[in-house]
């Protein structure tokens, strides 16, 4: 998909490069000041090129994003802000590690740096590029802009490949102290369950991920190829082996999340992520599973996002313009 949107006349003609990097695809945008996408376009990770590929079609993107910044707006890109997966160093811009993407100790900031800045005049200040994990990406963009615009805190928890959590606070998101807040994925909510890639046995994403709830469903069909959303139609049209499949799903979910807001009495869960697209097959058992196993815990209001799969590139974007400010605060 490649959708340009011209500035209205006006308007703040400053821009972003937004990028949003997933194991399988890559987001970007061009974003506009009121958080406008001005130009949106998507291509594949290639990551069975190798980690140094990837890596090189990450600036390459990047520096295409620029390209066609200059020549729509004729104008140099104001920052520029990627999210990537795995255990991300904000502060120095690090992607420490990426499972799926292969990274480690990935100065991405820094080339990142460097190939913005060829051909941009001596005369300008390096464009400054902010680095952030995805789903924490995500969630900022969701909580200022999304489902929980105006909730003083939330939980941002969106259901796809795996699982993992956004923990927001005002307009802010909590990173933790070494980078790894908001793993849900890794709660063990079924201790004898199947093994986790963590080391852990009955992790919540092993059982209630998109991906877990195609694969539970795959195997009681028959269908290797059957993926969580055949399994929503299945339930949908009354099979009952899809639907112990999702009960299954839905009452580790529920686990999960009910850990997930005892110890963060978010006033908002927001659900995401792939398996949220099946609506209210999913939400309405899930909100009931989740009322049964509350006990003293305040029952937060449980919404789907709001951005869908656009929400790591405004994040993406939201990191960018936050950096140009806290730059501008500086001087």
């Amino acid at each position: 998909m490649d959708t340009p949107v011209e500035p209205a006349s006006g308007k703040d003609p400053r821009y972003v490069i937004a990028l949003d990097v997933g194991g399988t695809g890559m987001k970007a945008a061009l974003i506009g000041t009121g958080n406008e996408l001005l130009h949106e376009v998507r291509r594949d990770t290639a990551r069975e090129r190798g980690p140094e590929a990837v890596a090189e079609g990450v600036l390459d993107f990047a520096a295409e994003l620029r390209a066609t910044g200059l020549e729509r707006f004729g104008a140099e890109p104001a920052a520029a802000g990627v999210a990537v997966p795995g255990v991300i160093d904000e502060e120095h811009g690090i992607a420490v590690f990426a499972a799926n993407l292969g990274w480690r100790d990935l100065p991405l900031r820094a080339l990142l740096s460097d190939r913005l800045g060829q051909g941009r005049s001596a005369e300008l200040p390096p464009l400054p590029v902010a680095l952030g994990h995805d789903v924490r990406t995500g969630g900022l963009a969701e909580g200022r802009i999304g489902a929980g615009a105006g909730v003083d805190r939330y939980l941002f928890v969106p259901l796809g490949t795996g699982i993992a959590g956004a923990i927001g606070i005002g307009t802010t998101v909590e990173p933790g102290a070494h980078g790894s807040a908001g793993e849900i994925g890794h709660i063990v909510v079924r201790p004898d369950g199947p093994p986790c890639g963590c080391g852990q046995r009955g992790c919540l994403e092993r059982l209630a991920s998109a991906s877990a709830v195609g694969l539970a469903w795959a195997e009681a069909c028959g269908d290797p190829g059957a993926t969580a959303a055949d399994a929503a139609k299945a339930v949908a049209s009354g099979d009952p082996r899809a639907q112990e499949v999702w009960r299954d799903a839905i009452d580790a979910l529920a686990t999960g999340l009910v850990t997930g807001l005892t110890l963060l009495d978010p006033r908002t869960l927001i659900i995401g992520g792939g398996l949220a697209e099946a609506g209210d097959t999913l939400f309405v058992p899930l909100r009931e599973a989740v009322r049964e196993k509350v006990t003293f815990q305040p029952l937060p209001e449980i919404v789907p996002a709001a951005l869908g799969d656009a929400a790591g590139c405004l994040g993406a974007g939201l990191l960018a313009w936050d950096l140009l400010s806290a730059e501008v605060a500086s001087r």
